[in-house]
């Protein structure tokens, strides 16, 4: 039920005809660049992922040690005998 070769290269003479040689080219370039960009971007994605894991570990470590350093300093204000 699908579209086989002479149906498509019909639709693509129709199509050809209706935008004219020059249009269908330019959009094929811009499809072509915007397929390319999207794949730069997705390696570059990958690489930064990469990258920010550790620095999310890095981050977390450090908020640990600051929540750490506060529960001290409280527990430290606790044992102060008052009055």
């Amino acid at each position: 039920m699908g579209f086989g070769w002479q149906e498509l290269l019909i639709i693509l003479v129709i199509v050809a005809l209706i935008f004219g040689t020059k249009k269908l080219r330019g959009i094929g370039s811009d499809l072509g660049g915007a397929v390319k960009g999207f794949k730069d971007s997705i390696s570059t994605d990958g690489a930064d992922e990469d990258k920010s894991v550790g620095d999310d570990a890095n981050v977390k470590k450090e908020s640990a040690e600051k929540e750490s350093a506060k529960t001290e300093s409280a527990e430290k204000e606790t044992d102060k005998p008052q009055g």
